[in-house]
């Protein structure tokens, strides 16, 4: 079987979502199955050169790089099956499977999140592989039930396959290791006990939720570190930082802005509390990857918060700040609870593999090419 993927989401090296799933998913690929070719699809322009391949060290790994945007229609030669890794429209490509991975309805369940032409877009992109797909993978059962509601095609046409997570990125820290990281973390203005959130900063997310939050914590004298925001800044965040005045939290709260890897890790192990309030997540990967650190979290009871984190985390109601701080202050007080969560999450992080998620899309792929 010649498979092709689309590799457009891995050409940078910052990669987060999409980009950490497309990339782990090719190389659990490269690891599992000798026997079928892979082409790796890269639609980039001539010149652009910020954008670039990752280099794979299997031998049935065939770059295809588009610089002149031909297009799959034209460069595509014998290929059996074409797996978009995320939602898009193309010119569709005769003769050759298509298998989709849809991520989340965000556009659908929460539209104040996006402008009027991102809604267009995006619209036309579900439209797209509705119609053409011959299979859908969607990353957890919330998001394909959300697919089904607004949505009318048969149910066999879809599947859940869960994301995994990288361990050789995520993992627990020794007591060593924890202090150098202490240390280390003082770049980033890091130098107290912190609480941790981890994601884009934009509505969606739930921030203001979460800094009203923590404004209740400093006011009962309930916490008295910093509250720390790893993440790249993201659309309609204005107002925040009047808002951050406001609440008179100034000094205790920290913008990271986006960080590596390493010190991801190092915050998820030395953080007091890791807290994910998002209002809608379609799979929610700062999860699992603070599940694989062993951090205590506290997250949203909806969309797939709560299917991800399942009772490794306490999961609070979104929509209420004060409900929010009373689970942070739980997981603050109460020690054994504390400790409980902790070992319950590197346990639920267990049962997240890329390794399973490439076997998983491979009997896929096998199933609809005859």
């Amino acid at each position: 079987m010649r498979i092709a993927i689309n590799c457009r989401s891995i050409l940078l090296d910052h990669r987060t979502g999409i980009g950490r799933y497309s990339y782990n998913l090719l190389d659990c690929l490269g690891q599992i199955d000798k026997g079928n070719s892979f082409l790796l699809y890269a639609p980039k322009r001539c010149f652009d050169f910020k954008r670039r391949l990752p280099l794979f060290p299997y031998k049935n790994f065939k770059p295809l790089v588009d610089l002149f945007n031909a297009g799959p229609q034209r460069l595509f030669k014998k290929v059996d099956l074409y797996h978009l890794p995320s939602p898009q429209v193309i010119e569709q490509v005769k003769k050759v499977k298509l298998v989709v991975t849809v991520h989340d309805l965000i556009y659908k369940t929460y539209p104040q999140s996006h402008t009027p032409e991102t809604l267009q877009a995006a619209q036309r992109q579900m439209e797209f592989i509705v119609r053409y797909a011959d299979k859908i993978i969607c990353v957890s059962q919330s998001t394909r039930t959300d697919l089904h509601r607004f949505f009318n095609l048969p149910l066999e046409k879809t599947c859940v396959i869960y994301n995994g997570v990288d361990r050789n990125l995520f993992y627990p820290l020794d007591e060593s290791q924890r202090i150098l990281a202490r240390e280390r973390l003082k770049c980033l203005g890091i130098n107290q006990r912190f609480i941790l959130f981890v994601g884009t900063v934009e509505p969606r997310k739930n921030l203001t939720g979460l800094l009203h939050s923590f404004a209740l914590l400093k006011s009962e004298q309930a916490f008295t570190g910093q509250l720390v925001v790893a993440g790249m800044k993201g659309w309609m965040i204005q107002g925040l930082e009047e808002l951050i005045k406001q609440l008179g939290i100034a000094k205790d709260v920290i913008f990271t802005g986006f960080v590596r890897d390493d010190q991801l890790r190092e915050l998820y192990n030395l953080a007091e509390v890791f807290v994910f309030p998002s209002f809608y997540e379609g799979f929610g990967f700062p999860i699992v990857e603070a599940f694989c650190c062993g951090a205590a979290t506290v997250t949203s009871d909806n969309s797939s918060c709560g299917e991800i984190a399942s009772d490794a985390a306490l999961t609070v109601t979104p929509k209420t700040p004060s409900q929010i701080a009373q689970g942070i202050i739980r997981l603050l007080e109460d020690k054994v609870f504390n400790q409980y969560l902790r070992q319950k999450a590197i346990r639920r992080a267990s049962e997240f593999s890329f390794i399973q998620t490439a076997r998983e899309t491979l009997k896929i792929y096998e199933r609809i090419v005859p």
